[in-house]
């Protein structure tokens, strides 16, 4: 029944899944009848953990995960074929991420990781609201920021949409009310990670001037906005100067992941404390050309890495946006 019931919301027109989508993030009261799925691996602690993003920036996120809890197994998808999400509508957004996690849910993990800024802010409660699997989303580290800070002065460079969107705003005013903060789109450093450029002349020359805005508001710490960012960081580094601290979610995310499999009772047996080498099998998938997301996936881990295609995941997707043109 739940097969069938995805089976027909991927086939429905764009639009009226769109219209759906934006019910249910008005909070109307069940707007599009999500069933709950029943996941293979949900409650079992051998199960993989699922992990996706619009593309490469979230393998920055799989690789301190992998560090944290190397007995894991996990399941990776960059939806390489809709990258950037920064350049996409919520709505849009929150129906990549029910396509992925089916796909993820499907294949039986026992948890799944949004690492991504946008997907997180766009579509974690529609996730959790739908899928029977604990979520984990990304936040952008404005919290440590406002306590690293002796300047108080931070800046902020996220995606495009993540940089001007409510809820930053809202940490911004929960945690930093006391700071002068500084959010900046960098959607084109996006553009240079799923490219594999990390660090060449012509990469080093975009992040000079994406950085020229926050920079210049004499800042001490630059807060990581985006996924993607730190596969750039060493090259952001070197731009921003050593009187500038750079600061992302990783390291974070993976001790919350750590707390929410321990709270659930489905962490690994065989997990050993985080700093060993991880040992747990991975298994990469894109919805775009894997020969590319090959290279950059290996270049930002370190390791070389198999990638399977998710055809299922680019013919739908593919099909919605063709449809969303004529509309």
């Amino acid at each position: 029944m739940h097969n069938s019931y995805f089976k027909q919301a991927s086939e429905a027109p764009l639009s009226s899944r769109l219209q759906s989508v934006h019910l249910q993030q008005e909070g109307e009261s069940q707007p599009s009848k999500l069933p709950t799925l029943q996941a293979p691996g949900a409650g079992q602690a051998s199960a993989p953990i699922g992990v996706f993003d619009s593309g490469a920036g979230g393998l920055t996120i799989l690789s301190v995960l992998r560090q944290e809890l190397p007995g894991e197994d996990f399941l990776y998808v960059g939806d390489t074929a809709h990258c950037p999400y920064g350049l996409r509508s919520e709505a849009e957004i929150t129906l990549l991420g029910l396509e992925i996690s089916r796909f993820l849910v499907e294949r039986g993990v026992k948890l799944i990781v949004v690492a991504c800024n946008a997907a997180s802010q766009a579509a974690l409660a529609t996730l959790r609201a739908t899928f029977p699997v604990p979520f984990v989303g990304v936040v952008p580290a404005v919290k440590p920021a406002a306590r690293l800070t002796r300047k108080g002065r931070i800046g902020i460079i996220a995606t495009n949409q993540a940089a001007r969107s409510p809820y930053l705003r809202q940490l911004i005013a929960d945690f930093a009310r006391d700071s002068e903060t500084y959010s900046h789109g960098c959607s084109e450093l996006v553009t240079l990670v799923e490219r594999g450029e990390l660090d060449t002349p012509t990469a080093e020359e975009v992040v000079h001037q994406a950085l020229k805005p926050v920079l210049s508001k004499d800042i001490d710490v630059l807060v990581l906005g985006c996924t993607h960012f730190p596969a750039l960081r060493p090259l952001i580094e070197r731009v921003a100067g050593s009187g500038v601290q750079v600061i992302d979610s990783g390291a974070a995310i993976a001790r919350r992941t750590r707390a929410v499999l321990e709270a659930a009772a489905l962490l690994k047996p065989s997990t050993k404390q985080g700093g060993q080498n991880p040992t747990g099998r991975l298994e990469v998938w894109c919805s775009g050309d894997p020969t590319s997301f090959r290279q950059v996936a290996s270049s930002i881990l370190g390791y070389p890495v198999v990638v399977h295609q998710a055809s299922q995941l680019a013919q739908i997707t593919t099909a919605a946006a063709h449809e969303e043109g004529k509309e």
